[in-house]
């Protein structure tokens, strides 16, 4: 059995934080995911979007985030294990812990930390003509490079954050970009909508509230977007080249929900050292939840600094929780010469 001080369940950019953390104590980590790559939403859906609240940046790009976190990370040697499910973890004779993945690996840790996110995430779907047959070709969820839509028709669909952040990054981009929204009002942080409507009233952007899509029609491709206004029903056409659905995402635990864990709807109860109901096993980012929890990408940074190094006094009793200052270290994390990360190894 494969083993390590520390398994870490997420390598989303809290999860890979936590193996930073691990690694600053001189301890062993394994990271395992689902997902082909570290990064976790910030790489699976949105990884051009900037993101503007991680100390020290007045913004970076997602994927630029998680690529400095590989970078920070790799001194310390992690192994990942991505394209694995976790499965099943049960607590062993001697505390330690044993976890099987969907591909029938065993790993073995001392201690555990949950960072999985919403869990196991997929787009939610609008309900209409011509949306499946144009999947793929036409249809997306998420934008993994921004230069696909130079020059093109986009018509982005949702009221919140991404569908909000993706029309002023895309209205620059594209050679016209039309947001339609089932309300009048947007659950969108108040200055970015401001600034999307500022960008309406100068004629950059197009916004149609209260406004739904009827179908999407095209032969070969897709050519054009019938919408209606669902307060008069009147249809209105568009011709396009490309919809971004972002309409919000479907999560649940999966596995997770069925290993003894408390839980709190779909998120972990944990303690404020971030220790769930049992013993060596911490939760930390969106999945955790106490009270006044915050669910932030900088929160969870801090969540994974506490789990990180409570799950260190588990794995070696010898040492303690207080980390000390990075910059007292001899050895400054990062100084070392960076080794590629170990991935799908064994000990």
């Amino acid at each position: 059995m494969a083993k390590t001080d520390v398994l870490i369940i997420g390598a989303g950019p809290v999860g890979l934080f936590a193996a930073f953390y691990t690694g600053m104590r001189d301890l062993s980590m394994r990271i395992v995911d689902p997902l082909p790559e570290p990064g976790g939403q910030l790489t699976a859906l949105y990884p051009e979007k900037y993101i503007y609240d991680v100390a020290g940046f007045p913004k970076i790009r997602a994927k630029e985030l998680v690529k400095n976190q590989v970078d920070q990370l790799a001194p310390f040697h992690p192994i990942y294990n991505l394209n694995e499910r976790a499965e099943k973890l049960e607590k062993l004779a001697d505390g330690s812990f044993s976890l099987i993945t969907d591909k029938g690996n065993k790993y073995e840790a001392a201690a555990v930390i949950i960072a999985g996110g919403v869990g196991a995430f997929e787009p939610r779907k609008v309900v209409a003509p011509g949306i499946a047959e144009f999947e793929g070709k036409g249809v997306q969820y998420a934008v993994k490079n921004l230069e696909m839509y130079r020059g093109k028709r986009v018509l982005v669909m949702g009221g919140g954050d991404s569908a909000v952040d993706w029309v002023l990054m895309l209205k620059d981009v594209g050679a016209k970009v039309t947001l339609i929204h089932r309300r009048d009002s947007f659950r969108a942080h108040a200055a970015t909508t401001n600034q999307m409507i500022a960008a309406h009233d100068a004629g950059e952007i197009e916004i149609l509230t209260p406004y739904e899509l009827r179908r999407l029609e095209g032969d070969s491709k897709l050519e054009r977007a019938v919408v209606f206004n669902n307060a008069t029903q009147e249809d209105k056409i568009l011709e396009i080249d490309e919809v971004l659905s972002m309409v919000g995402y479907l999560s649940k635990l999966g596995p997770i929900a069925e290993w003894g864990l408390e839980l709190e709807g779909s998120r972990i109860k944990v303690s404020p050292v971030m220790e769930t109901n049992i013993s060596g096993i911490y939760s930390c980012g969106d999945i955790c939840a106490y009270h006044g929890k915050l669910k932030l990408i900088a929160t969870g940074y801090g969540e994974a600094a506490i789990a990180a190094n409570h799950a260190a006094v588990i794995a070696n009793p010898s040492l303690k929780f207080e980390p000390g200052h990075s910059s007292e270290a001899k050895d400054a994390p990062g100084t070392k010469p960076a080794v590629a990360p170990v991935v799908g190894a064994d000990d």
